[in-house]
């Protein structure tokens, strides 16, 4: 696979899988916290976008440390995904506009709710680990359990972004 082919694997397992753990870091920088977001990826900007609300002091882990990692995991088809990056917060209506849908409901009555901003992530590094699913994976596992010989468990690759 080329490093292009590889990079467009990374932005189609950020589009595919959606929801991601976000890791910051927390208090002086020393500490990490992580939370679930959906991950907007947008290969033409070259960023991943996520809503959020400057309430839950995310801005506030960001401005001392802008260093991110996100990570992606679709447990059900063996693929997995960490992008490590820099991380923005943006009080970008426009863009706010275009990520919403119905299910940030759950957290604002509406798009046009002030405390909503946008975090960009700018991905430097990405890897991935793509396997042929579960049910070939479990055999795989399995012969090799048998036979003593190591399985190919699908790709595993670092990609530059």
């Amino acid at each position: 696979m080329s490093h292009h082919d590889d990079q467009t694997r990374v932005w189609d397992l950020i589009a595919s899988i959606k929801f991601a753990m976000l890791a910051t870091h927390d208090g002086q920088g020393d500490e990490l916290r992580a939370r679930p977001m959906h991950a907007h990826g947008e290969r033409a900007d070259d960023a991943i976008y996520f809503l959020t609300d400057v309430r839950h002091h995310k801005d506030d882990e960001i401005q001392v440390n802008d260093n991110v990692c996100v990570a992606f995991a679709d447990t059900g088809g063996q693929r997995y995904l960490s992008v490590t990056g820099t991380a923005t917060v943006l009080d970008d209506r426009k863009r706010v506009h275009d990520l919403w849908d119905a299910s940030n409901r759950a957290f604002w009555d509406d798009e046009n709710d002030p405390n909503i901003r946008v975090l960009r992530v700018r991905p430097s590094m990405a890897e991935f680990w793509d396997s042929p699913g579960k049910i070939v994976t479990s055999v795989k596992m399995a012969a090799a359990t048998l036979t003593g010989a190591k399985p190919n468990l699908g790709e595993n690759r670092k990609v530059a972004l």
